[in-house]
């Protein structure tokens, strides 16, 4: 039977509540699959089983003739009953990879496998370092522990012990009016330089993020440095940030949606003393942008079934587009670090004079059936597993992994994150009158050629 903790301090609050339930997740080694891209001169090295080498081919969609920097370290019988010596099959694994792709950083992926069997990838990675002479790091991302995106944040806080404490010689001396600051959390570049020439736009300019683009380009950390994340998912790489290294953490909503990239921009401003510029007029020059979105989105309903922890920031988002959210169910919430996160969606259902949604972590998928069944909610955000089986019952649904991949950071991808949300509407429509949808579509492109 499953346990049920609640805490509801007034009805006007938000609700609280934790089942029992499994991690009903995308696996958390798939971080591979944007990491390695992102950080160009690394080399990640799975430690698994047949099955996640099977998970990644198939999740990732890279041929093994594309020769991607990623590979499984395939753990057999043999290692799993000990009678093989794991540190010369990783060693010679490493010396292969330093000779055909001469990274500058080795990082390993420990899995449930790793777990299970208490394999010391700790201890043999700081003696196979010291031997092949490669940065050599271990980020356990195993489904065990963690949900889908946390894989990044296992990452993520291993690099943190490899930033330096002061700037390297060769870099450059930026002058400028505030302390130090880092963003943290892996965006595709473009949507990086965007937010980079947001914040330039207010007299802030950044010393690095974590992750770099390169190894070698990792920010100094130190306890002059100011540091904000990007993604909800990255507590432990704050909680490393502030204990390893004595950064000050700026507790900021995320910048998911105009209003969330206005409250985020604000709370670095004020942490830094920096006065903003036009930036209430930037986040109303978006919404009229949206506008054409929102007419169809005002009064549907949703049901976040959880999965990728961004589900708080796209409630917010959504409920200030007039939708009504039944359900937040996130895999894990960590209320320090989503603290602003929170209090913004709070403050926005009030705003915009709906009921607060439920949050339920590690949701017990059961449960949520029923609770579907009985909302009958427009839309369900949930994990692949479920999708199907929730389309075949007549309820509309969108894959979370979806908002994971799609850029959807900053002002200018809001739209995206409304296009995502408003194509399995639009197809119902457009089941029960085709000329709606052409109609729909004719504002999409208009949509797509403005913002060109």
């Amino acid at each position: 039977m499953t346990n049920i903790i609640k805490t509801t301090p007034t009805d006007t609050s938000l609700t609280f509540e934790c089942e029992t339930g499994n991690y009903h997740t995308f696996c958390p080694i798939s971080c591979v699959s944007w990491l390695y891209q992102k950080i160009e001169d690394s080399f990640f090295l799975v430690v698994g089983t047949k099955t996640c080498g099977y998970f990644l081919q198939n999740a990732l969609g890279v041929m093994i003739f594309a020769e991607p920097r990623y590979a499984i370290a395939e753990l057999e019988e043999t290692d799993i009953s000990a009678q093989v010596n794991d540190y010369l099959e990783l060693k010679r694994l490493c010396l292969q990879i330093k000779h055909d792709r001469n990274p500058s950083v080795i990082v390993w992926i420990g899995t449930c496998t790793t777990e299970i069997i208490k394999m010391d990838l700790e201890g043999m990675a700081r003696r196979l370092e010291t031997e092949i002479q490669v940065p050599t790091i271990v980020a356990r991302a195993n489904g065990l522990d963690y949900a889908f995106t946390q894989g990044e944040d296992t990452v993520l806080a291993a690099l943190v012990h490899r930033c330096p404490e002061q700037p390297s010689m060769g870099s450059a001396v930026q002058k400028r009016n505030h302390p130090p600051l880092v963003l943290f959390g892996s965006l595709p570049s473009s949507v990086a330089t965007q937010l980079e020439l947001d914040l330039k736009q207010h007299g802030i300019s950044i010393d690095g993020w974590l992750p770099a683009q390169r190894y070698s380009q990792l920010p100094a950390l130190n306890e002059d440095t100011y540091v904000v994340g990007v993604n909800p998912f990255l507590s432990r790489t704050a909680a490393a940030l502030m204990r390893r290294r004595k950064c000050t953490l700026i507790g900021a909503p995320f910048p998911i949606g105009p209003d969330g990239t206005h409250a985020w921009i604000k709370a670095i401003c004020d942490t830094l003393k920096v006065k903003p510029k036009n930036l209430d007029q930037r986040e109303t020059a978006m919404w009229q942008k949206l506008e054409s979105y929102l007419p169809n989105l005002r009064g549907k309903s949703v049901f976040f079934m959880g999965d990728n922890l961004l589900e708080i920031s796209l409630a917010r988002f959504l409920t200030r587009c007039g939708i009504i959210v039944f359900e937040v169910g996130i895999p894990y919430l960590d209320k320090r670090f989503q603290g602003a996160e929170l209090a913004l969606l709070e403050s926005t259902c009030n705003k915009m004079g709906v009921p607060t949604p439920r949050i339920v972590e590690k949701p017990d998928n059961y449960n949520q059936i029923q609770r579907i069944r009985e909302l009958q909610p427009d839309l369900v955000i949930t994990g692949m597993a479920h999708a199907n089986p929730l389309e075949a019952r007549g309820i509309s649904t969108k894959w979370s992994v979806e908002f994971t991949f799609a850029q959807i950071h900053g002002f200018t991808n809001s739209r995206d994150i409304l296009e995502l949300v408003s194509r399995p509407l639009r197809r119902n429509n457009a089941l029960e009158n085709p000329q709606m949808e052409n109609m729909m579509s004719g504002v999409n492109w208009a949509n797509r050629r403005e913002w060109q």
